[in-house]
C-alpha cells in the first residue's frame, strides 16, 4: 500500500544562506519589480530627499519644486562618487556631488559644474542623473529599477484584490491619506524569504503569538488570515479594539465597511512589502534585504490625521504589533542559522496549513529561472 505524505518540500537551505543566490535575488527579483522604497509624507516639501538600498543599487528619492517625487540613481554621472551619503536630508536647489562639486536640479539634469561653460559640447539632460521608474500607492513611493518594468496593476495593486477579493476593499482605508503615528526599525538578522513565509502563516501563532491570539482567536487555530481569499479574522468578544490589552482604539476609519469592522486583514505584496488592515489604523512592513542573512524592516504605524493630530497616545495599538514583530523575528533569527545545517541541506516541510507557503516558493523559482 502507497501512502501519499500531506506535507510538501520547502526550498533547500542554501537558498537561505547561499551568497550567490542572494546577489541573483537582488537581480532579479528586487531590481527588476516594484519596490516600496519611502513614505510620501517623508519627503514633506520640495528638496526633501531619502536614499534607499533597492537590491544593489542605492537610490534617492526626492521631491521636486513642482511637488512632484520623482527617483534617481545615487550617482554621479562624471566619476561615480555617491551624490547623499546621508539617510535623509533636504537641499535647497541642487544635489551636488561632494567630489568635483558637479550639480544636478530636482528634476535630475546637470546645472552646474566648475568650467562647465568651457565644455559647451555637453548635453545637460543626458548627463543628468540617471532616473528610475516611480508610482504613488497607499501613500508610499515605488520605485522599479528595470529599463522596461512590469504592470504596476498586475505585479502590485492587484495583490490586494487578490487578498481582499474586491479591488474597493483597501481603498476603502485611504491608506494615502493616514497620518504616521509611529515608525519603529528592526534589524532583523536572517534571510528576507524567512520574514516573509513568517507573515504568510499562522500555524505558529499559539505557540509564539500570545497577545495576538487573544484578540484574534481563530489564529490560536492555525490558519493564517491569508489563507482565504477575503476572510479577516474575527475580533475576539472580550477585545473593544486591536490593542495590546483589548482595550477600545480610535473607532472605525470612515469609509470602512461595516462587514471590515472589527476584523483584521493582512496582505503580501511580493517581494517586500506586508500591509496589515484594522479598522482604525493600518500598520505597514516594508523590508531591506541588505546581505543573505541581514533583513531591515520599516515598520509604519498609520492613523486618521485627527487621531495624529489630537496627540492621542497610540502605545497600546502600537505595542500589540510592535510584540508581535518583536516575536516573529526572532523566531526568523533562530531558523537562519538551522539553515546552514546538514539536516536541511534538502529543506524541511509544510504542513497542510501552510501549504500556500509553496506558491510563494514556486514564485521565487520562477523569477530565478527569468
Amino acid at each position: 500500500m502507497t501512502i501519499t505524505s500531506s506535507l510538501i518540500s520547502t526550498l533547500p537551505g542554501s537558498a537561505y544562506t547561499d551568497p550567490e543566490v542572494f546577489a541573483e535575488e537582488q537581480e532579479k527579483i528586487f531590481e527588476n519589480l516594484w519596490f516600496c522604497a519611502v513614505r510620501s509624507a517623508d519627503l514633506a516639501k520640495p528638496g526633501a530627499f531619502r536614499t534607499v538600498q533597492v537590491g544593489r543599487e542605492s537610490v534617492i528619492i526626492v521631491r521636486g519644486r513642482d511637488d512632484q517625487v520623482r527617483a534617481f540613481l545615487n550617482v554621479c554621472r562624471h566619476r561615480g562618487a555617491r551624490l547623499c551619503l546621508e539617510e535623509a536630508g533636504e537641499v535647497k536647489r541642487t544635489i551636488r556631488c561632494a567630489y568635483h562639486a558637479w550639480s544636478y536640479d530636482l528634476n535630475g539634469r546637470l546645472a552646474a559644474a566648475p568650467n562647465l561653460a568651457r565644455m559647451p559640447d555637453i548635453d545637460r539632460a543626458a548627463y543628468g542623473m540617471v532616473p528610475v521608474h516611480l508610482r504613488e500607492w497607499l501613500g508610499y513611493a515605488w520605485v522599479c529599477l528595470a529599463a522596461e518594468p512590469p504592470s504596476f496593476e498586475e505585479t502590485v495593486t492587484r495583490a490586494a484584490t487578490e487578498r481582499l477579493g474586491d479591488p474597493a476593499a483597501i481603498e476603502r482605508y485611504h491608506v494615502e491619506d493616514l497620518a504616521l503615528g509611529r515608525r519603529i526599525l528592526y534589524d532583523v538578522k536572517a534571510n528576507w524569504k524567512l520574514l516573509v513565509e513568517n507573515f504568510m502563516e499562522c500555524y505558529h501563532c499559539a505557540t509564539i503569538h500570545p497577545e495576538l491570539t487573544a484578540v484574534l482567536p481563530e489564529f490560536a487555530g492555525g490558519y493564517a488570515a491569508q489563507y482565504y481569499v477575503g476572510h479577516g479574522a474575527e475580533f475576539a468578544e472580550r477585545a473593544a479594539g486591536f490593542t495590546v490589552d483589548g482595550s477600545p482604539g480610535f473607532g472605525k476609519l470612515p469609509d470602512v465597511a461595516q462587514e471590515q469592522d472589527r476584523r483584521y486583514y493582512a496582505i503580501t505584496v511580493k517581494p517586500q512589502v506586508f500591509v496589515n488592515l484594522v479598522p482604525d489604523h493600518v500598520i505597514l512592513h516594508r523590508m531591506f534585504p541588505l546581505a543573505v542573512d541581514r533583513t531591515v524592516v520599516e515598520c509604519d504605524w498609520l492613523y486618521h490625521p485627527d487621531v495624529v493630530a489630537s496627540g492621542a497616545d497610540v502605545s497600546l495599538s502600537v505595542e500589540l504589533f510592535h510584540r508581535v514583530n518583536e516575536q516573529d523575528f526572532d523566531a526568523c533569527e533562530r531558523t537562519q542559522p538551522g539553515m546552514s545545517s546538514r539536516a536541511y541541506r534538502d529543506g524541511g516541510v509544510l504542513v497542510p496549513s501552510e501549504h500556500h507557503i509553496s506558491l510563494f516558493h514556486q514564485w521565487v523559482n520562477q523569477r530565478l529561472r527569468g
